[in-house]
């Protein structure tokens, strides 16, 4: 038997043991910083990071445990992302992930040497980011926000199946838009509809421009565009004048009651096929190696608004499966 005071010192060394133990493996784990460039605050952004940080945390990455985040936005003022991007390279960061595709351009152009990991980009090949849609670049690639398009026409077609017309607002100084609207065009044809592009060279111009939607469109859909989608109160203050219904790319705004529906990309699940990409580049392999990810159908959630509907005097499908409502 052991004597008592030896018992004691036998279990004060082992803890000592053992907390000596996990302090030399948590000093000898390996540390990451990653920096994320944001273009500004958004619900969708919002949650594609909140995802990413997910993704790595459910992956053994965590927040300032082994892994630290450098995050920054610009408000949506581009002519700040350079100066952005330039600080979260001065702290020398393992991965920089970019956020939209103003973000991303630019961060391209000026670190070539950086690995960059992009995110929440609707068609990064139009964006010059990637040559082809399966592969990455030497030191790109990352996850994309493309909707299912077919499904959102699908959906709309199902809430207002007598309409014939889509309209979009498209910003003229975002490559993302011009692929939105290119696309916008080929799927609205395959389903025997018509799409009215309307152009935004300053996003002052937007209620004025979306006034331009009277008697020409039977919905109008907002996209995941930096310099409209900030502007989507004014879009629906006008809309609601014109008893036009408004489908966000983003469920928030139906999940407030304040556009009738949303066929969307869920951006947590954007923000975890980033992680993916991210822990990849981290466990050595080459951005080049990487495909780019696009969201599944699965990845895509269907809100409608009851209270919306109600207050556009639309009556809703009885069969609404797969398909959430807000009261």
């Amino acid at each position: 038997m052991i004597p008592p005071r030896n018992l004691f010192k036998i279990v004060v060394f082992t803890i000592a043991g053992l907390l000596l133990s996990g302090y030399a493996f948590a000093e000898t784990q390996p540390r990451y910083k990653i920096a994320i460039a944001n273009y500004g605050p958004h619900p969708s952004l919002t949650e594609t990071i909140a995802g990413l940080k997910d993704g790595m945390t459910q992956a053994g990455y965590k927040e300032n445990v082994n892994v630290f985040y450098d995050v920054s936005d610009v408000s949506f003022q581009p002519t700040l992302i350079r100066q952005m991007l330039t600080k979260l390279k001065a702290n020398k960061p393992d991965v920089m992930v970019v956020l939209t595709t103003p973000v991303a351009q630019a961060a391209k152009q000026m670190f070539p040497q950086t690995p960059l990991v992009f995110s929440a980009i609707t068609d990064p090949v139009a964006a010059g980011l990637i040559k082809d849609k399966n592969h990455g670049m030497p030191n790109i690639s990352g996850a994309t926000d493309q909707q299912d398009l077919d499904g959102f026409i699908t959906f709309a077609q199902k809430i207002l199946p007598h309409a014939k017309t889509i309209g979009v607002l498209f910003s003229t100084a975002e490559d993302n838009d011009f692929a939105l609207v290119k696309m916008l065009k080929e799927k609205t044809k395959t389903h025997g509809m018509k799409l009215v592009p309307v152009p935004i060279d300053n996003p002052q111009d937007i209620p004025q421009r979306t006034r331009l939607f009277k008697d020409k469109v039977d919905l109008i859909y907002v996209g995941a565009s930096g310099p409209i989608q900030p502007s989507l109160p004014a879009i629906v203050s006008v809309a609601n004048t014109l008893n036009i219904p408004v489908f966000n790319v983003d469920a928030t705004a139906v999940k407030n009651n304040e556009v009738l529906g949303s066929f969307s990309v869920a951006y947590d699940k954007v923000g975890k096929n980033t992680a993916n990409i991210v822990i990849d580049v981290l466990k050595g392999k080459k951005l080049e190696d990487i495909p780019p990810n696009y969201p599944a159908l699965k990845d895509h959630e269907a809100v409608i608004s009851q209270k919306k509907a109600d207050q556009l005097k639309i009556t809703l499908p009885k069969d609404l499966a797969g398909i959430t409502v807000i009261k």
